[in-house]
């Protein structure tokens, strides 16, 4: 890797004259970073960073360049869904902190573990000219996990280990670490202090009584289901749910980071989104580093049976029984706790059984019906084509990372996952563009896993909406400065298509939902990106190969149809993002006649 030497000659003269048993803080983060296992950085490029920046560098870290502080924390929490380890993210202070707030609640929903870096103000700049010196913090400790300024740079070893402890253990989560940007260049007398063992944290174990309770409870069920969240992705626990679903045929529907831990086969295992209508139809539900949120009905009737059990795992135990009783709680990590289910039904010799046709009679119409849309040559592309034409040539191994709202509410009838920790979106947060950062994250976290096992990176693929593409396309520069490939697909509507056709449908016309004729694959050529634009049906296809083909970022406009959305709101059988009111949900559970 290149070495930046644009701030050699009279700057470094006039620094302070280190002993040989020193180190600059900047240098003292770097070490710690790497015996931690983490070998890249994200940043947004300043002068505060510079002697951070300088040793990472020097220590051969891959710098991920950013153009805007949300997105340089999204690819750092992009990187960590991947990969499994700490993001790492360095921005400022002042003007940074505010802009990075949409990044970290991102991260934060989604339970992503992410370490932001701040650089302060020298302590001698505290306060002597406005409020805006004094404490930028506050605006990011309700939304992360834990947040602290370094009091002296000799604990400088001490706070990036506490901080990746924090943002690592338990539930996961993003951490804020401020530090004084003196402490960066400051000579650090540390000893054999980098030398010392970092602290293993213990996962916390599953209470037998509750696994003997919950295994009984699967082997007694017609029609057990799981559901995967992301705290089993985060957890490891796919090779868990794998031997769950096919030693004992029971299937697993997987929500959100939580999809591809069992591959999506329409047999035992499915997506959330679009095999929801059926969990009704389950007697025992098994949930899995899940939250019962809005996306899935919060747990309640009418999504599912008054009358079904529950058994829930999750690493906190304030997060058991948030919105109904749950007959077998185990507070415990996710993986430990379904493999000792799985080694209790083994133990008991539960029954080996084929896969249900309760999910698949359940969801038959749903099926059919999506099946016959989206399907000619003529006319304008139905984002169904788009679809169906990438899933014909996505890798299986693939990394899908979804934004928009419209166009992910038509690939969630059509995508399937088929490895694990190959599917992000912006959920549960919901921030539009988000997912162009979180694709930069996931092609860099994907090129260290490969080079860490001398294999080829897992493609990226970018699906995205016009209006979502909006938010930060200027992280494609940072994506052709690093060489990193990310395959996009823009479904181009003209408009924020969910609130146009919400529009249309109360007051039967647009207002300040439309964008009008803009050229997207002219956004992805300035920045250097394989780019082109597609209007036909029959051309969406070679444009997919050409894309991944490129050696290049790619970035493909694809005009779709901007009528399409309407029948999103009319027909049940395509929402598969579907709205529910809490009131009502309340109502029906504890209210079975209601429905």
């Amino acid at each position: 890797m290149a070495r930046s030497t644009s701030l050699r000659g009279g700057f470094w003269d006039s620094m302070p004259k280190r002993k040989s048993n020193q180190l600059t803080g900047g240098m003292v983060i770097s070490r710690t970073l790497q015996k931690l296992g983490i070998n890249t950085v994200f940043s947004l490029a300043g002068a505060s960073h510079t002697h951070s920046l300088d040793a990472l560098d020097r220590d051969g870290f891959k710098i991920i360049s950013g153009r805007h502080e949300t997105a340089t924390v999204a690819a750092a929490d992009g990187f960590a869904r991947v990969t499994g380890k700490l993001g790492v993210a360095l921005i400022i202070s002042d003007q940074g902190v505010p802009n990075a707030v949409s990044g970290v609640l991102t991260a934060y929903e989604a339970c992503s573990p992410v370490l932001v870096i701040v650089a302060r103000l020298s302590t001698a700049s505290i306060e002597p000219q406005s409020q805006v010196d004094h404490d930028a913090q506050a605006l990011l400790r309700p939304i992360s996990k834990w947040t602290r300024t370094v009091h002296a740079p000799e604990r400088l070893r001490e706070y990036v280990e506490v901080a990746a402890r924090h943002a690592m253990s338990g539930r996961p989560g993003p951490v804020v670490l401020q530090v004084p940007q003196e402490f960066l260049s400051a000579a650090v007398e540390v000893a054999n202090e980098l030398d010392l063992p970092l602290t293993a944290t213990p996962k916390p174990q599953a209470n037998p009584h509750a696994v003997t309770a919950a295994a009984e409870l699967l082997m007694g069920a017609k029609r057990p289901l799981v559901i995967a969240g992301g705290g089993a992705m985060f957890a490891n626990a796919g090779a868990a749910l794998r031997a769950l679903s096919s030693e004992f045929g029971i299937p697993v529907m997987g929500n959100a980071l939580g999809r591809g831990l069992v591959p999506e086969d329409d047999d035992l295992s499915w997506s959330w989104p679009l095999a929801q209508p059926a969990a009704r139809e389950a007697d025992v539900v098994l949930w899995v580093g899940s939250r019962m949120t809005q996306r899935l009905g919060y747990g309640m009737a009418p999504r599912f049976s008054t009358d079904a059990r529950m058994i829930q795992i999750d690493v906190l135990g304030e997060e058991i029984g948030r919105n109904r009783p749950i007959d077998v709680p185990i507070v415990a990590d996710a993986a430990v706790a379904t493999a000792a289910i799985v080694a209790e039904l083994k133990r008991r010799k539960a029954k080996t059984k084929p896969a249900p046709k309760w999910i698949k009679d359940a969801l038959k119409e749903r099926l059919t019906f999506i099946d016959s849309i989206g399907r000619g040559d003529k006319g304008p592309i139905h984002p169904y084509r788009l679809a169906r034409e990438l899933m014909k040539r996505m890798p299986a191994d693939a990394i899908y990372v979804g934004d928009g709202a419209d166009i992910q509410n038509w690939m969630h009838a059509i995508l399937r996952i088929r490895h694990e920790r190959g599917f992000m979106d912006h959920y549960p947060l919901g921030s539009m563009g988000i997912g162009t950062p979180l694709a930069l994250g996931a092609a860099a976290g994907a090129r260290e896993i490969a080079e860490e096992q001398g294999e080829k990176p897992r493609p990226v693929v970018h699906v995205t909406g016009d209006g979502a593409f909006g938010f930060y396309p200027s992280e494609y520069n940072g994506a052709v400065l690093a060489g990193l490939k990310i395959t996009t697909f823009i479904s181009n509507d003209g408009a924020w298509g969910t609130e146009k056709h919400g529009q249309m449908k109360v007051i039967e016309r647009p207002v300040n939902t439309t964008f009008g004729d803009v050229r997207y694959d002219l956004i992805g050529k300035a920045f250097g990106c394989h780019a082109e634009q597609v209007t036909k049906p029959k051309d969406v296809g070679p444009a997919i190969e050409r894309a991944f083909k490129s050696d290049k970022p790619a970035v493909v406009d694809v005009v779709t149809d901007p009528m399409a959305g309407k029948l999103r709101k009319d027909d049940p059988r395509v929402m598969t993002i579907a709205f529910s009111d809490l009131p009502l949900s309340r109502k029906s559970q504890y209210t079975p006649d209601v429905r």
